[in-house]
């Protein structure tokens, strides 16, 4: 291994190299078209969602609001790993420097990590609109709203930012990164010394910040199931409502669970091959960012109306 039998610390600059997906000759345009395909479906989907809620003015409210910073996120994940995935398949690029692949990893962690805060801004959300709609107006004001969402950001940006400040000052050994893309352990696992500080930090960080965000969830669905059940007797249409404003998120966040379980799952089985648990790794980059906006996009009347709204008035104004 490299960073075990290199003992000599390497000095700036420093220039890795991913281990990347073990391409067949005469594959790697293939894997090109298809990544770029995913990209730019990533980039149209969040893209329109985000316009679209940005200008109609009748969506600036609390749901459609942090629908657009879900989807902010799903570009920030995107951008950070797809575009240097395609140029290893187009082009074998696999060297990234040291400075460039820090931000990479910075960028795929603030993803997985603001996700699941916004996450948790939501089902609070939703929990107030079903359980208090009387007072929803006065409880989730537009300054609440924002202080909440810029929360969500903050809140993430501090606990990736102190697990990548162990990165200062640690030597490292090896240049070979044996991932796909750039993140916080491969990256430390160069390191000359070892790093029980960071590894116990990133550990906890993860279970506090899941299990956090899953009982904000959890509290928030069991407290609005129950209330829908003892109004929809009164009248049935208030579980339908319920359902339609509540059924995204909920989806939104099994797809990111089930894609992350998976990568960490196929870990646990040694016959897999190397480009096989590659694949997996990056489920929850490709796959959440293509679906989100489809699901938002389909199952909430208004913005589904307000996007042809926009896209035929686009239309008729070219003609």
């Amino acid at each position: 291994m490299e960073n075990i039998t290199r003992l000599t610390p390497l000095k700036q600059p420093i220039v890795f190299e991913l281990e990347g997906f073990d391409v067949p000759p005469g594959y790697g345009s293939m894997f090109f078209i298809l990544v770029l395909i995913n990209y730019i479906v990533v980039l149209l989907g969040n893209g329109v969602v985000a316009f679209v809620i940005i200008i109609d003015k009748n969506l600036h409210r609390p749901m459609f609001v942090l629908v657009c910073h879900l989807v902010t996120c799903d570009l920030l994940g995107g951008t950070a790993a797809l575009p240097r995935l395609m140029m290893h398949f187009l082009m074998g690029q696999k060297k990234i420097a040291y400075a460039s692949a820090l931000a990479q990893a910075f960028c795929l962690h603030m993803y997985a990590g603001a996700l699941q805060t916004i996450q948790g801004v939501m089902a609070y959300d939703r929990y107030v609109a079903v359980c208090e709609p009387l007072r929803y107006p006065t409880i989730m004001t537009s300054a609440r709203l924002h202080t909440s969402c810029a929360l969500a950001w903050i809140v993430a940006f501090i606990l990736i930012g102190v697990l990548f400040a162990f990165h200062i000052n640690v030597p490292l050994c090896g240049t070979t990164i044996k991932h796909i893309f750039c993140s916080n352990r491969p990256i430390l696992r160069l390191a000359c010394i070892p790093t029980p500080i960071s590894d116990i930090y990133g550990l906890t960080m993860t279970w506090f910040l899941s299990t956090s965000v899953f009982l904000i969830i959890a509290f928030s669905y069991i407290r609005i199931l129950h209330t829908s059940i003892k109004q929809s007797r009164a009248n049935s249409s208030i579980n339908n409502k319920a359902f339609r404003t509540c059924a995204p998120q909920i989806v939104v966040y099994v797809i990111y669970q089930i894609a992350t379980t998976i990568m960490v799952l196929s870990h646990r089985f040694p016959s897999l091959s190397q480009n096989i648990k590659k694949f997996l790794s990056i489920l929850f980059i490709i796959v959440p960012p293509v679906i989100n906006p489809m699901i938002y996009g389909l199952v909430s009347k208004e913005l589904r109306t307000s996007i042809f709204r926009h896209f035929i008035k686009q239309c008729s104004l070219k003609k």
